[in-house]
Formats: structure tokens, sequence, C-alpha cells
């Protein structure tokens, strides 16, 4: 993996750092509510693949922005291309509990454009969101992957997440019974 100080230029704790990818086409920036029906869309297209997550259908924006933490909201946009066609992945992090005492431990979710697989954009926003995290002091990023989802398994892994185990049979999607590898990412710059 990057480093994350030399991969994201990254803002003081509270800001969103944006992070130019290796292709000079592709900019991770700040989700902006301007972008909410490409994120949607994305998120659906994930759905549609059966192997990104028990839910089924979208949320409505107005659901997506009240459970997503603001600060950890991110996009990878083509600047270059069509203002509504632009957004080529997003990711986001809601609170991993509501005691105080995991106030450092967020989950997050991820989705690329299906177009836009395999140049890196997975990659370039986990690494500016990692950035932004240790920046705020949050210590632990976790996250659940079917075992199907081979490529998501990978990006985490290359990202410093470890398997912290398989949770079996822990629900049905589409009446099959689905398990649910748990990852998380504990970080070494949060002491």
């Amino acid at each position: 993996m990057a480093d994350p100080s030399t991969a994201a230029n990254c803002s003081p704790p509270g800001t969103m750092p944006t992070h130019q990818h290796q292709d000079p086409g592709i900019t991770i920036r700040a989700m902006q509510h301007a972008d909410a029906d490409q994120v949607l869309a994305i998120y659906q297209h994930g759905l549609d693949t059966g192997h990104a997550s028990f839910e089924t259908t979208a949320p409505t924006w107005e659901a997506f922005d009240a459970t997503r933490l603001d600060q950890y909201r991110y996009v990878a946009t083509d600047p270059t291309a069509d203002p509504r066609h632009n957004v080529l992945g997003w990711i986001a992090a809601s609170p991993g509990s509501d005691r105080c005492c995991y106030a450092g431990v967020v989950e997050h979710s991820i989705y690329v454009r299906p177009k836009a697989r395999g140049r890196g954009i997975g990659a370039a926003l986990l690494t500016t969101f990692i950035a932004a995290t240790e920046a705020d002091g949050i210590w632990t990023i976790q996250t659940g992957v079917f075992p199907e989802n081979t490529p998501s398994l990978r990006l985490h892994t290359k990202a410093g997440f470890r398997t912290v185990g398989t949770r079996r049979r822990l629900g049905r999607l589409h009446g099959q019974w689905r398990d649910v590898v748990l990852l998380e990412r504990r970080s070494s710059a949060v002491l």
C-alpha cells in the first residue's frame, strides 16, 4: 500500500483531503449533494451483482445522507467527463457504534462504477479515506465482504486490512444463506 501521507494531499483533521490519482484524468474529492444520483446509481449497480450487500435496493439520498459520516465521504471523478456521468466510484463511512468507547471505529462501504473497475479507483479511494480517518484519530476501519467478492477482498488486503473471521450463514439474500468475511484495519498511526 502506498504511504497515505504521500498518496493524498491530507488537510488538517476535519477537512476533506483531495487526491490526484496516477491517471491525470481521475481526481478523488469530497462527495457533494450534486453527486447523489450518480452515487446511488453506482450503489445500485453493485447491489445488482448480488455480491455487494444484503441490501437489494439503494436507499434514497436522504437515507444515505442520514447514515453516513459527513467527513468521510469521497468520490473518484473524471473531471473531463460530462458532469452528469463523471463519478467513477465512492467510499463512505458510518459509525461503528454509538458507544463512546468505540468513537474511533468506523465501518465503510466502497463501490466502483462497472466500466471503471480495474483502473485503481478503489485503491485511490481507500488510500484517501484511510489518510483522512487517521488524521482525525480513527483507530479502526471495519467492513464486511461476501467471500465471493474476491476483488474487494484483494483490495482490502493490499490496503492493510486483516481478516477477523467469517460469519457463517449470517443472513439470507434472495432466499440463500450468505457468509460475510469481517475485515478490519487497525491504524499504526493512531496509538
